[in-house]
């Protein structure tokens, strides 16, 4: 009788252990500073209006700046952010970084130019004056195709000057193409580092062979050390409705984290855009909890460590960490 009691003792002594290990480990991640590495900034007020959202999006088409979101963000651990490009107009990448420079959240911009044209390499040069410039987007957005831009020589050694200029090239809205694109870019410009956008919410091809294929070029790029991805846009809509349960996400971060591993994941929020599918706060939360169970460590690296080394970003306040 004694014996049953002492094996049930330790039984109930090793659930609280581990309840109180894994409440320790979510406190910790809650703690860590966090670099959001993907918001939007724009402004519908301005004379000119914006390319995007849509004054038919209700949700998006407001003014989305730095003020605002730092009331939203900074209560739950956020210390910067970096914002990228929701226009493809040339002016708006100054009026982001002037923006910018009135509110030092903003830790660097990933800014919206066209490799391959006869500017770019003046147009780079001006904003990369501005050490909030990290770099640029391109891939399925405003009408481009990066599959299509590489088969030219001079997409290419424009690109091969964005990565010796020591900026970034962000890949945008995923498809099995894009992801092959990729694979091909990194090999013809393998220096430049190349951040992949959005993945958790892809749906990978539900036939076999492309399947394959799209798996195998993503365990490719987990491969090579400059590639990164965000754990970005994570939530989805299923049946009308929004799932607010980690373990409902958990198989599709668990593949990236196994293809790209903790020093090549970076949190970023994609807002306002998120607001589409939750409230900030849950946006984070799904994140902050899967990255708890990693450790403190892993989560130092995921919220802002592994963004320091692909962005190259810049400390602004006493609160921003710094490796």
């Amino acid at each position: 009788m004694l014996e049953s009691v002492t094996i049930v003792d330790r039984r109930t002594f090793l659930g609280i252990a581990g309840g109180m290990a894994s409440a320790n480990m979510s406190a910790q991640a809650a703690t860590v500073p966090i670099i959001d590495t993907h918001i939007h900034l724009f402004d519908p007020r301005r004379p000119q209006g914006v390319p995007w959202p849509e004054k038919s999006n209700s949700i998006l088409y407001q003014p989305a700046l730095p003020d605002r979101y730092q009331k939203i963000a900074a209560p739950l651990g956020i210390v910067g952010a970096i914002e990228v490009e929701a226009s493809p107009w040339l002016e708006d990448n100054q009026w982001v970084l002037d923006v910018s420079a009135k509110d030092t959240i903003i830790v660097g911009t990933v800014g919206d130019l066209e490799p391959g044209k006869p500017e770019f390499r003046r147009q780079m040069e001006r904003f990369h004056r501005n050490p909030l410039f990290l770099g640029i987007r391109y891939g399925n957005l405003w009408n481009r195709d990066l599959s299509a831009a590489l088969s030219k020589p001079k997409f290419v050694e424009d690109l091969k000057a964005l990565a010796e200029a020591g900026l970034a090239l962000d890949t945008a809205n995923q498809d099995t193409t894009l992801i092959a694109a990729t694979v091909r870019l990194t090999d013809l410009v393998p220096d430049l580092r190349v951040v992949i956008d959005h993945l958790p919410q892809f749906d990978p091809p539900s036939e076999a062979a492309a399947r394959r294929v799209y798996e195998a070029n993503l365990r490719e790029l987990g491969k090579r050390r400059q590639v990164y991805l965000k754990v970005s846009e994570v939530l989805r809509r299923v049946d009308g409705r929004v799932p607010g349960d980690l373990n409902f996400y958990r198989p599709r971060l668990d593949e990236l984290w196994e293809i790209f591993g903790e020093d090549r994941l970076m949190y970023g929020s994609d807002w306002p855009n998120s607001d589409l599918w939750a409230p900030y706060p849950q946006v984070l939360k799904i994140v902050r909890e899967y990255v708890s169970g990693k450790g403190p460590a892993a989560a130092e690296k995921i919220f802002w460590k592994n963004s320091m080394a692909a962005y190259r970003w810049l400390k602004r306040e006493a609160a921003q960490p710094q490796a």
